[in-house]
């Protein structure tokens, strides 16, 4: 994880390059702040903390984090997943990933997750589904479960030793 930190005075603003899928979404929340023509592509100065800590809070990604004593990232209340056309999965929300052992790999509120299996960064999207043409699968309601094992059940031959 390549991660650069970019301070002033109320604000730091924490930037994973491994987790951004380049959106643009900090781009157009504030042009002043975020200009990829520039380096550092960061300027902290041409902001409020105010406006600043917005245009984070709006990277759909998680690449752009913020720690503030000044303000503080409105979370919402429940978990929502909304599937982008032929792209990740958007979540967004209080979230704990886990990997295929259990182990926590981290705890979020934002995050883009693959859904075309190509991702060189699992569970996150890296944009390879533009590279693989990804096809939107066909969207349905899972059925109800109670746990896990109800929603991926062990298949006769495939079980665990």
């Amino acid at each position: 994880m390549v991660t650069k930190d970019y301070a002033k005075d109320g604000i730091t603003v924490h930037w994973d390059s491994d987790r951004c899928i380049h959106t643009g979404v900090c781009l157009r929340a504030s042009p002043g702040v975020f200009d990829v023509r520039r380096r550092p592509w960061i300027d902290l100065e041409a902001g409020s903390v105010q406006e600043i800590a917005d245009a984070v809070a709006r990277c759909p990604s998680g690449a752009l984090r913020f720690t503030s004593d000044v303000v503080s990232e409105r979370l919402p209340e429940r978990t929502e997943m909304h599937p982008v056309r032929g792209g990740p999965m958007v979540v967004r929300g209080p979230i704990e990933i886990r990997d295929a052992n259990g182990d926590v790999v981290c705890i979020e509120t934002r995050a883009t997750l693959c859904r075309c299996g190509n991702s060189g960064n699992q569970p996150f999207c890296d944009n390879s589904h533009r590279k693989a043409g990804f096809e939107e699968p066909e969207l349905r309601a899972p059925a109800p479960a109670e746990a896990p094992d109800e929603i991926c059940a062990t298949q006769p031959g495939f079980e665990e030793d």
